[in-house]
This record gives C-alpha cells, structure tokens and sequence, in this order.
C-alpha cells in the first residue's frame, strides 16, 4: 500500500502496440455491437455502421452519438437508411456518456498490463466487449 495522496505502482513498458474498439450499446435492449481493429479510421467506421445497422430490429431505427472526429463525420461514410448520426457538440466531452463505458472497460479488464504481443491486446479487447454487455 502506498502513502495517502500517492498513485500506486502499476507495470508499464516503453513499446507500444495500439487496438481500437469501436463499440455501440443499446441501453433499451442491453445489446451492443463492436469490432477490435488495428486502426481508426473512415474504413473502421464504415465496417462498423455496417455491423450496428444489422443489430438493429427490422423497422426500428438506431441514433449514434458521435464526437466529431474526423472518421465519423467524412462524406465518404455510407451512413445505414436505419441510422442516424448525431454528433456531439465541439468541446462538450460532459455529453460524451460513452467515455463511462470506455472507462469501465479500462478500470475492469484493460488497464494495468504489460502484453507480448499485440494478439494479446486484441483477445484482451475481444473477452472485455461481452462482459461489458453481458451486465445489465
């Protein structure tokens, strides 16, 4: 235990290896759609509008909220007919309630590791999406 108003130690190492995890919950529903990818980008984000657009129920309509980065909000997005994108405000990150989602996932089951290799990462972010969606 460390001394009162110290952060405690945690391993870390100096190499980097990055996994993204573009991810979207149904709170009415309890389901979520999500892809572990090796980069962000327009083409990640088309591949998963294309995955949340097939979680949707027939004849419902889902609305993504978006931070306005530069892959969410490119014309070259083939946006679903059965979504619609809502960016969020510039400078608002309050509004951004996924950030808790993210930070649940960190604090639970990504955080504080050192990894050989970045296959590890990826099945790491895999097993974290379906305990994240498997809590009501």
């Amino acid at each position: 235990m460390g001394q009162a108003g110290t952060r405690p130690s945690a391993p870390h190492d100096q190499r980097t290896s990055s996994a993204y995890i573009f991810g979207a919950i149904c709170p009415e529903r309890s389901v979520g759609a999500a892809l572990v990818l090796p980069r962000c980008d327009t083409h990640a984000m088309q591949r998963h509008l294309e995955q949340i657009s097939n979680q949707v129920r027939p004849g419902a309509h889902a609305a993504l909220i978006l931070v306005r980065v530069v892959w969410d909000t490119t014309s070259r997005l083939a946006v679903p007919s059965n979504i619609a994108l809502l960016p969020l405000p510039p400078r608002a990150p309050e509004l951004n309630l996924v950030e808790n989602i993210w930070q649940f996932l960190r604090d639970n089951w990504l955080s504080n590791r050192i990894f050989s290799a970045s296959d590890q990462i990826v099945a790491l972010c895999c097993d974290a999406w379906p305990n994240l969606t498997d809590r009501p």
